[in-house]
């Protein structure tokens, strides 16, 4: 029986391949995507998101745009590692699919109540505004949850936004507090682990040359994202982050870590938005997250390939 999920976006170059990911694997069951405010505004991450499904001709997924701004601050975006649309490197058409009505909070409540307990897993890859404000709208649903298996944070990375904080976390840090304290078994995909998971010149042409729409496209979003974090870190390949989440999923064995107590820091001076992970057992606090720590490269890269070639 397939795993039922929901996943939560902002979408995001990587973002997208997380979502074709998902679509191209039978072992998932997508009951529909959340949009959330993140890497570029909601009105961009929602039209994204209809792009990419379309793009997938699964337009039959439904689309729920959530939460416009974080809880208690002003909206960070990342135009400048994304592009102004969020999703620049190859020009979609616009959706012709209908974003639903109900608001994303609501989905994901109704959903969750509608569907048999711990049958449902959550899978946020941006901030945790929406997953955080139907806990509080709804508390009973928190241990509905199967799992929540996320894309945020760091420890040995530190931080991508600021010098402690990953951006997801950083956007968001008090949702994201909320979140870690839910008590709903969390699995963690960080820096640590996603900047393992580098492109490559040789895996770009091999998604540019698959005779299909969602390859070429997927080489095209790899192109324009991975110029960033050349420059900025020095890598030879730009990180797909988000679809590691996904990866976890389908073969956790490419994954290794530890389960730890992680807290999110909501008022450091510098710190806010960092994710305090207990790798070294230092605290006697429970631990709250399997947090992972490395990827087979070679593996994940191999699994993305396999998939993404059965997509139209």
């Amino acid at each position: 029986m397939a795993r039922k999920i929901i996943i939560d976006t902002d979408p995001g170059q990587d973002d997208a391949v997380a979502i074709l990911l998902a679509l191209a694997s039978p072992e998932l069951e997508l009951l529909g995507v959340t949009v959330v405010a993140g890497n570029v505004p909601l009105s961009r991450t929602e039209m994204n998101t209809r792009k990419i499904l379309e793009l997938a001709q699964r337009p039959d997924i439904p689309v729920h745009a959530g939460c416009a701004g974080p809880m208690d601050r002003e909206l960070v975006t990342a135009e400048h590692v994304h592009g102004q649309s969020g999703l620049d490197g190859i020009e979609l058409p616009e959706p012709t699919m209908p974003l639903q009505e109900q608001h994303g909070v609501d989905f994901i409540i109704d959903t969750l109540r509608a569907q048999p307990a711990d049958s449902v897993t959550l899978v946020p890859i941006g901030p945790l505004t929406n997953i955080a404000t139907a806990f509080r709208r709804a508390p009973d649903i928190i241990t509905r949850v199967q799992q929540i298996v996320l894309m945020g944070g760091a420890y040995f990375e530190v931080g991508n936004v600021t010098p402690a904080a990953e951006f997801n976390i950083y956007v968001d840090p008090i949702a994201a507090k909320e979140v870690f304290a839910s008590g709903v078994p969390l699995v963690v995909l960080p820096l640590d682990a996603t900047h393992e998971a580098l492109t490559s010149a040789e895996w770009i042409a091999e998604m540019r040359a698959l005779p299909n729409r969602c390859g070429p496209a997927v080489a095209s979003w790899t192109d324009f994202f991975e110029r960033y974090d050349k420059e900025k870190y020095g890598s030879k390949g730009a990180p797909l982050h988000d679809p590691c989440t996904i990866a976890w999923l389908l073969q956790p064995d490419l994954f290794t870590g530890r389960h730890i107590n992680v807290e999110i820091e909501t008022q450091g001076e510098f710190t806010t938005g960092m994710t305090v992970a207990d790798w070294w057992g230092v605290t006697e606090r429970t631990p709250n997250a399997l947090f992972i720590r490395h990827v087979d490269r070679d593996r994940l890269f191999a699994l993305l390939s396999e998939r993404l070639a059965r997509l139209p």
